[in-house]
């Protein structure tokens, strides 16, 4: 019997990963324009795919098609990263509230578990890029563990918007100790299914997380990243 092949990327998912790739390292600079064809040479792609990309990218909130000019890079504003928060908090309480009230056990919990120890782990080693890779593990799988397809889908959509911002400002804000406690607290309420200390945590974590993220790109004027 013959194994299961994977398939392999299409043009489109190539392009779409490339291109947003490029966008958080900056290659593609926030206000920039690019004509399609531009980006199709540069990816070694048709136009084709790279316009169905950008129709994905731009329900993620990372560019604008505009007709007959191509393609242009957003920015982030303060503003924009407030309403993101805004909705990514109500997404992500509700997330805990369902998993407290779900009564899961410690094999379920054991993704969310694994992603605090390596945000532990990564601070000790004085490694924040490992530290925000654990933390979008952790943001993730509590979502996940919602059950609830609609919240995780709207989750995925709006996440990039904030690791990029986070990007930016990540060797900027103070050792974040204080969300590592924050995650500890929350799981420890999913846990022990105590559903509304689970909501009251996570909220008061992720408008922490706001305030700091919005006040860096203020202050740093990151009106354009």
């Amino acid at each position: 019997m013959k194994s299961a092949q994977t398939k392999p990327p299409s043009n489109t998912q190539r392009a779409f990963h490339s291109l947003r790739d490029m966008i958080f390292a900056g290659e593609l600079a926030p206000g920039s324009d690019h004509l399609e064809s531009e980006l199709a040479v540069r990816l070694g792609v048709s136009r084709t795919p790279v316009r169905e990309a950008a129709l994905m990218l731009e329900s993620q909130g990372l560019l604008e098609l505009r007709p007959r000019k191509g393609v242009r890079i957003l920015p982030i504003s303060p503003e924009d990263m407030a309403e993101i928060y805004d909705v990514l908090t109500e997404l992500e309480s509700l997330a805990a509230r369902c998993a407290a009230e779900l009564s899961l056990d410690d094999s379920q919990l054991a993704p969310l578990a694994t992603a605090i120890d390596d945000m532990d782990r990564a601070l000790d080693a004085n490694d924040l890029e490992s530290w925000a890779k654990a933390d979008d593990r952790f943001h993730g799988e509590l979502v996940h563990l919602s059950c609830n397809s609609r919240v995780i889908s709207i989750f995925e959509m709006m996440s990039d918007q904030v690791r990029r911002a986070r990007k930016v400002t990540l060797f900027m804000r103070p050792m974040p100790v204080k969300s590592n406690e924050d995650h500890r607290e929350v799981f420890e309420a999913i846990r022990s299914g105590d559903a509304n200390l689970a909501v009251s945590l996570h909220r008061a974590h992720r408008q922490n997380a706001k305030k700091m993220i919005v006040d860096l790109l203020k202050k740093h004027r990151l009106l354009n990243v």
